[in-house]
């Protein structure tokens, strides 16, 4: 996702962007594009949506992401940038590949029988043969372990948090303040000092 060949400059960062609101990508989309600073991107339209892929300098991948996100929003041409392609829900065969490693081995950290233990368990489709990790979890789990650069974990962070605060521009305001409130009043108890 990084890459420098000069220490002294800001690393590139790689990403894509997903993007709704331009149906067809025309020299009028590319020429706002490129003037509201997107310069350094790739377009290309994917199943109806706008696919923009950057390769970003900045001091941060943050820092990359946000300004990108910043530049599409302010072109004019209607854009409404959806997320970072990035997917945050991994098998186990997405994992090993991250990894470098072997599902084989993928598997024994799952289950304990090699590695620390501790693994993360599943976020979803945990009743299905094929259940899905959450891809921050398990690279912090990794990281935390010396299996992974911590940076890449680091990089998922961000890449999730800016996922989520994209999502909740596109939910009704009041809807989630209404469950905020209401998951509040759910909360469990603190633990009694024993």
């Amino acid at each position: 996702m990084t890459h420098n060949s000069d220490p002294t400059a800001n690393p590139e960062f790689d990403f894509a962007l997903i993007v709704a609101g331009v149906p067809e990508l025309n020299e009028r989309v590319e020429t706002a594009l490129f003037e509201a600073g997107c310069d350094d991107a790739t377009l290309s339209i994917q199943h109806g949506l706008l696919y923009a892929e950057f390769s970003r300098a900045a001091p941060t991948l943050k820092e990359a992401i946000v300004s990108a996100i910043n530049d599409v929003t302010r072109s004019g041409i209607g854009a409404d940038v959806l997320r970072v392609d990035e997917c945050h829900l991994v098998s186990q065969a997405e994992i090993a590949r991250r990894i470098g490693r072997s599902r084989q081995l993928v598997h024994q950290f799952m289950t304990g029988e090699r590695g620390p233990g501790g693994f993360p368990p599943p976020a979803c489709q945990i009743a299905d043969r094929a259940p899905l990790w959450a891809w921050c979890a398990v690279s912090q789990w990794l990281a935390s372990n010396n299996l992974l650069r911590p940076e890449v974990s680091r990089n998922a962070v961000v890449v999730e948090a800016i996922n989520h605060a994209l999502e909740r521009r596109r939910l009704p305001e009041d809807l989630l303040q209404e469950i905020t409130k209401d998951l509040r009043s759910a909360e469990p108890p603190p633990a009694k000092a024993g």
